[in-house]
This record gives structure tokens, C-alpha cells and sequence, in this order.
């Protein structure tokens, strides 16, 4: 039996466990013997009963299997006739297993067709024993489950604590991963530190990871220059403007149906708006650089970059003060115009002030996902480390040059391939900050407002 399949029989032998369940304890509650917990609950209690043990069951055999299934393969007398070389003969085995799922598709090695009745046969066999395990194991739990049932059975309690476990598990794996990927960063940093000096990574100003210099201070200033100003310049105002327009003056109809598109530009894939910049906005930089009288203008420029990336942010800015705005209390809007105060001065005096920790936020938010952009940057910004101020040059971030270090046949024991988990701790660490300053504006300007 497939995995879908597996988890779908899983699934219904939960559901009449809970409906069994369920109503074992509509039965038991009679006058003389009121419920502890409501029947739903004890109808959880069940079906966790049946479901738990059977997932458990279906991860710790999706765990031996495959070994259980290489053994047979390997012991079948077709597989006798296999090279020793392990290498050669792990090849000729993976062909046999994707002929195995492909019947259709065409065999490059002879003794790979000659192993696909093996695999088909290991497959079934195991995934019979597979199956007959897991429903042994729900039988074995909703049988345990059932007895458990009474009148003054604490099922809520029971059910409560699950649901705690589960809750913890989740955020330990949330808190895990973070840690994994601090590990994985500081790990291969410190084996890249080893072979250049840290000194010379920080406030070195050339970039050449082909000719051994590693000054990253270019990539620092090109990840700064389009992402945190040109893309704040354009995002911040048209963002904030946005929110004080949706919130303040736009009629109810109007609003309803002006935010979600405005929301819309959140969910558009980045790699179109790599498309857009590099088609339609990079042209236009050019030739306004022309119009300047810069000499040569490159189509791939810093501003190009950032004015895209500013118009893809702006949903983050404008929810957030959106939000913000939205949930300063009426009274302080009424009393400001009571006291002769305008509409726009009580924006300015009264509103903004009131907002600024859930505005600072948005604008914190925005930064971060701006400065770990890649697409835009990769299509309309540039491969050129360059250290100017000109938003006319061609210019790369940290990002980019993160995404060629790594893309192709790397050696993982190069300087150059590691530097590349150096700029990626050095991301994570900035990112880390603005998040840090972030949650300090918001605890010193927060207010409570009843």
C-alpha cells in the first residue's frame, strides 16, 4: 500500500474511532452517572489512540525498509551477476528501483532490467509486512483507548496534555531548525576564517573570490545602497502614504477592495518582478541616465533595482501601519478634532505618533526582506562588486554573489566556495539586528489603550 493510502486508512480508522468513541460515552452519561469530560473529548481521546502509534509506526518502517529491501534485492540470484565495485553496482541497483516505479522508461544497463522482478517482489513483501504493522499497532491502541472509557474518565485531560506535547514539538522544531542553521553558518565561517582573515573580509574593499581577494565590503555597500535606501526611498512613503489614505480617508468600498489589491503585490513571485525590472524598468533608468548626460549608462543599475524592489515591499510597510493606525482608538481622534485640530494635524500630532512602534515594525520587516532579495538583484542590478554611490553603475549584494558561489560544480574545500556561508552569517546577523531594534522601538513607544 502507497503513503497516501497508508495515511488516508490511518485518517477514517481515527474517524470511527472517534464517532465509537463518542458515542460509548453519549451512552455513559446517564442521571446517575454524569460525564467527567464532554463525549468529543473522549472521542479524541480515541482516535489519538489509534492515530499515534500508527504514524509512529509508519515513520519507523519508511526508517528500516529501504535497507530491509535492499538486502533482498542484493540476495535475489539475479544479483549475483553485480560488479563488486560499489560504486557501479549502486548505480546499476538505482536504475532498477526507477524502472521499478517506471515500467515505461528505458534501461541504460541490461542488469538493471534483470533486477526490476526482485525489487517489485522486495517492495510488495515489505510494504504488506509495512501495512500489517500499522494497523496492528491502531488495533493495539484503540483497544487499549476503548477500555480506558468511563464515566469519570478524565479524557479532556488526557487529550489537553497531547495537544501541549504536540504544540512543543512544533516549537522546538521551529527553534531547532534556527539553531541547525546558525550551526551550519558558524561551522563552515569558521573554516573559511581559517584560510582568510577576518580582518580582510570585513574592511576589505575588493572582490574577487576568483583571484583570492575577499573584500566584502563592496557587496556590504551594494546590499545597503539598493536595499535599505533606494528601496526605502521609494517603499516608506508610497507605503505609509497608502495606509494613511486606506485608514483616514478612503470611503468603506473604496478600502474594501484598494487593500487586498494593494496586498496583491505581496504574493506576486519575486522572479517576476526580476522580469519587470530587467524588461521595463531597467530600459527606462537608462535612458533617463542618457537624458542626464551620463556617458555609457549599463542597463543593470543599482536604481533600477531598488525602485523594483521599493514597489514590492510596500505591502510590508503599508499593513503593518495600516494595522497600526487602524487601532488607535477613536477617542484620541475625536478629542484631537474636538480640540479645532484638523484632519491632517491629527495625523501628523496625534495618529502617527500614536502608531509609530507597529510603523517602525513594518519598516523593520521591509528592510530585512529587502537586504535577503536575490532575484531582482540578479536580473536587474548586476554582477559587479562595485563601490560607488552613482545608482546609475551596475552593483550586486551579498545575496547574489551567495547565489553564484554556490551554483555549479563547487569544491566545498575552496576558500572561495566557503566565503560564500561567511556572507550568508553576515546576512543572518544583520537581519538578527534590525529584528533586535525592531522589538525595542515597539516595548519603548508601545501604549495601552483601553
Amino acid at each position: 500500500m502507497t503513503l497516501p493510502a497508508l495515511l488516508v486508512l490511518i485518517a477514517g480508522l481515527g474517524l470511527i474511532g472517534w464517532l465509537v468513541a463518542r458515542a460509548k460515552a453519549q451512552r455513559l452519561n446517564t442521571g446517575r452517572n454524569a460525564l467527567h469530560s464532554l463525549p468529543g473529548h473522549h472521542g479524541w481521546y480515541l482516535a489519538l489512540w489509534i492515530m499515534l502509534p500508527a504514524l509512529a509506526g509508519v515513520l519507523l518502517w519508511g526508517a528500516i525498509s529501504p535497507g530491509l529491501i535492499h538486502t533482498a534485492v542484493l540476495a535475489d540470484p539475479a544479483a549475483a551477476s553485480l560488479p563488486a565495485f560499489d560504486l557501479e553496482r549502486d548505480a546499476i541497483l538505482s536504475e532498477a528501483y526507477t524502472l521499478a516505479e517506471d515500467p515505461g522508461a528505458s534501461a541504460f544497463n541490461p542488469g538493471a532490467e534483470q533486477l526490476v522482478p526482485a525489487v517489485i517482489a522486495a517492495k510488495s513483501k515489505f510494504g504488506a509486512m509495512g501495512t500489517a504493522l500499522v494497523l496492528l499497532l491502531a488495533f493495539a491502541g484503540g483497544g487499549f483507548g476503548y477500555t480506558r472509557l468511563s464515566a469519570s474518565f478524565q479524557a479532556r485531560t488526557k487529550v489537553e496534555r497531547v495537544v501541549l506535547v504536540l504544540l512543543l514539538a512544533a516549537s522546538l522544531l521551529a527553534v531547532l531548525t534556527t539553531v541547525g542553521i546558525i550551526a551550519s553558518l558558524l561551522f563552515e565561517s569558521g573554516i573559511f576564517f581559517s584560510k582568510v582573515s577576518p580582518i580582510e573580509f570585513i574592511f576589505g574593499t575588493h572582490w574577487s573570490p576568483a583571484n583570492g581577494s575577499f573584500g566584502a565590503v563592496p557587496l556590504f555597500w551594494g546590499t545597503i545602497f539598493i536595499g535599505a535606501i533606494i528601496a526605502m526611498v521609494v517603499a516608506i512613503p508610497l507605503g505609509l502614504m497608502s495606509a494613511i489614505y486606506l485608514t483616514q480617508y478612503a470611503h468603506p468600498n473604496v478600502r474594501k477592495w484598494m487593500k487586498p489589491m494593494l496586498e496583491i503585490l505581496a504574493g506576486i513571485p519575486t522572479v517576476v518582478y526580476g522580469y519587470f525590472a530587467a524588461l521595463t524598468v531597467a530600459p527606462m533608468v537608462r535612458d533617463f541616465a542618457v537624458m542626464m548626460g551620463f556617458d555609457n549608462p549599463s542597463t543593470e543599475s543599482a536604481l533600477a533595482a531598488g525602485l523594483v524592489m521599493g514597489i514590492m515591499i510596500i505591502p510590508f510597510v503599508s499593513s503593518m501601519a495600516d494595522d497600526s493606525i487602524a487601532a488607535v482608538p477613536q477617542a484620541m481622534r475625536d478629542g484631537s478634532l474636538a480640540m479645532g485640530a484638523t484632519r491632517s494635524e491629527t495625523i501628523k500630532k496625534v495618529l502617527i505618533p500614536a502608531a509609530l512602534p507597529g510603523i517602525v515594525a513594518g519598516v523593520m520587516l521591509a528592510i530585512s526582506r529587502a537586504i535577503g532579495e536575490t532575484m531582482i538583484v540578479v536580473m536587474a542590478a548586476g554582477a559587479t562588486a562595485n563601490l560607488s554611490a552613482n545608482p546609475f553603475a551596475s552593483m550586486t549584494t551579498v545575496t547574489f554573489q551567495i547565489v553564484q558561489l554556490l551554483t555549479g560544480d563547487q569544491e566545498f574545500d575552496s576558500a572561495k566556495t566557503l566565503s560564500a556561508f561567511a556572507l550568508g552569517l553576515v546576512l543572518f546577523g544583520v537581519t538578527l539586528i534590525l529584528n533586535i531594534i525592531a522589538l525595542r522601538v515597539v516595548k519603548r513607544f508601545r501604549e495601552a489603550y483601553e
